[in-house]
């Protein structure tokens, strides 16, 4: 029998063995990839499902307590939470009180996991105004408007009022010019200097945020959010846009959405070199869920590749609402 000349190099003969597969796999996942996202509003005994998220519920501070111990026995640690407060008003002062929602949920995680985990705490007021865009409106466009540096220090106050409630890193969500300096210094001022700023710096206005809207109670009663944050037909403005951030102190920066922005997280990856977050939406969630109810894509399948691809693009860390179900499956 000939030997075929004809080719020389046949890359199937490293796919052939599966355990020969996992050993030249080029991307691996791992729980400690994961950032679970986590939604706390008032009360006690409260959980809440968000019907647009299924398996993401509200919780009450007794109730995000168990559901971070329970995420701890799948080999999560770090959580990113956000606030539905009991109140609103045009500042969204309740985000700055020292027994605010988000503070509260602090202490306690603090308290009873100690350093077990990392908290991270998403810097924005969307959730605590009454008209739903993230800080203070002014006119001074001609029309009513977000008014930039007027919430700046008003920022700094909400991130050192969750750094002294027990955060370990802060996370500005606005993309607001200018936000990560006031932070850094309203911090530093404050005496975390060792605190680092996760910066959503590279943050589209897209249409992949509808059913966290929902779960976070934070729609724009007008317009949208297009004037602060990004064009998603930009590539070349987010590389500017993070540029900026890490010049005022950030330490890790961020890319939202994650799964229509492969191509930004490893421009951003290539570009800086720096720690690289990419926030798997509730949208790209929603959307395999939806599906998977169906019946007509596999789930664990789909949401593996996803994650997957997401941290082949140069992501160090993933902020998903699969954290729990890829967890389980990864085990």
């Amino acid at each position: 029998m000939t030997t075929p000349q004809f080719p020389t190099n046949r890359p199937r003969r490293l796919r052939h063995h599966p355990l020969i597969r996992e050993l030249v796999r080029e991307t691996t996942l791992s729980t400690t990839d994961f950032i679970l996202p986590l939604f706390v509003r008032p009360g006690r005994g409260a959980k809440k499902e968000i019907p647009s998220m299924p398996g993401n519920y509200q919780l009450s501070v007794d109730r995000l307590t168990e559901e971070v111990g329970s995420a701890i026995t799948l080999g999560l640690r770090s959580f990113i939470l956000f606030g539905i407060p009991e109140r609103k008003d045009a500042t969204g002062s309740s985000a700055l009180e020292d027994n605010g929602i988000v503070q509260q949920a602090l202490r306690a995680l603090r308290e009873t996991f100690k350093d077990q985990i990392v908290l991270i705490t998403d810097e924005c007021f969307c959730e605590y105004t009454d008209h739903g865009h993230c800080g203070v409106l002014s006119k001074q466009t001609g029309r009513l408007d977000l008014d930039n540096d007027a919430t700046l220090p008003l920022l700094a106050k909400q991130c050192v009022s969750h750094a002294k409630a027990g955060a370990d890193l802060v996370a500005p969500s606005g993309m607001l010019d200018g936000m990560v300096k006031a932070i850094r210094a309203g911090l530093d001022e404050a005496g975390f200097t060792h605190l680092p700023i996760l910066s959503y710096a590279a943050k589209y206005a897209s249409a992949f945020y509808g059913p966290f809207r929902d779960a976070a109670e934070s729609p724009p009663q007008f317009g949208d959010r297009g004037s602060y944050q990004m064009d998603p037909a930009n590539g070349d403005e987010a590389l500017r846009e993070v540029e900026l951030d890490l010049a005022e102190g950030a330490d890790i920066i961020m890319v939202k959405p994650a799964l229509a922005y492969l191509d930004i997280i490893r421009r951003v990856k290539d570009r800086f070199g720096v720690p690289v977050a990419a926030y798997n939406v509730s949208g790209e969630f929603a959307m395999v869920k939806a599906a998977a109810q169906k019946g007509w894509i596999d789930e664990r399948r789909i949401a593996l590749e996803i994650l997957t691809s997401i941290k082949r693009a140069g992501a160090d860390m993933i902020l998903t609402y699969f954290a729990r179900d890829a967890a389980t499956w990864l085990r």
